[in-house]
C-alpha cells in the first residue's frame, strides 16, 4: 500500500490510487517503522508500507513501486535484492510540457517538480536500468523486458 499526504486530486480514490493520511498519521507510520521507504517530495510525504513489500515476498509477487529517488535509495539499501528502473523523460522540456498539459497543478508546483526533476535525473546513474519515456509503447515494450530478463535470472530458476 502506498500512503500520502497529498490531497487526493480529482478522479483520485481514496485506497486505490493512495491511502490518503494526515501528517500525524504519516509520521506515527514512520516512527513505528511500519514504512519500507518514504520520502517529502514535491511538498508532501509518500511511503510505501513495510507489509506490501512483505505479503509481496511472501506470495512470490512481483511488485512495481512508483517512488521517487530517496525512497529507492532506502529500499537499494535495506532490499539489495530489488531491481531498480529509473523512467526518465526524452528531456526537461517535454516533462514541462506533460505537466502543464494534465492541467491538474498550480504554476508554483509545475515549477518545484521541474526543479525536483532535475535532481532526481542526476541520481540516476546507481539505478540497475534506465527507461526513457519518449514513446510510451516503446518504454512499456523496455520496461517488460526488464521484468522477463530478471525472473529469467540463474537464481529464480534453480530450485
Amino acid at each position: 500500500m502506498s500512503f500520502t499526504t497529498r490531497k487526493k486530486r480529482v478522479g483520485e480514490i481514496a485506497g486505490v490510487d493512495y491511502h490518503y493520511v494526515d501528517q500525524a498519521t504519516f509520521s506515527t507510520m514512520v516512527d513505528d517503522q511500519q514504512m519500507a521507504e518514504w520520502a517529502e517530495v514535491h511538498g508532501n510525504h509518500y511511503g510505501t508500507a513495510l507489509d506490501t513489500l512483505s505479503s509481496a515476498a511472501a506470495e512470490g509477487v512481483d511488485l512495481l513501486l512508483d517512488i521517487d529517488y530517496q525512497g529507492a535509495a532506502q529500499l537499494k539499501r535495506n532490499f539489495p535484492h530489488g531491481i531498480f528502473i529509473f523512467i526518465l523523460p526524452p528531456s526537461l522540456e517535454e516533462l514541462e510540457r506533460r505537466l502543464r498539459g494534465r492541467q491538474t497543478d498550480s504554476e508554483g508546483v509545475i515549477e518545484r517538480r521541474l526543479q525536483n526533476a532535475r535532481k532526481e535525473m542526476a541520481e540516476s546513474g546507481w539505478y540497475d536500468y534506465l527507461v526513457v519515456n519518449d514513446d510510451f509503447d516503446v518504454a512499456l515494450d523496455e520496461l517488460c523486458a526488464i521484468i522477463k530478463a530478471e525472473r529469467c535470472r540463474t537464481v529464480h530458476r534453480q530450485s
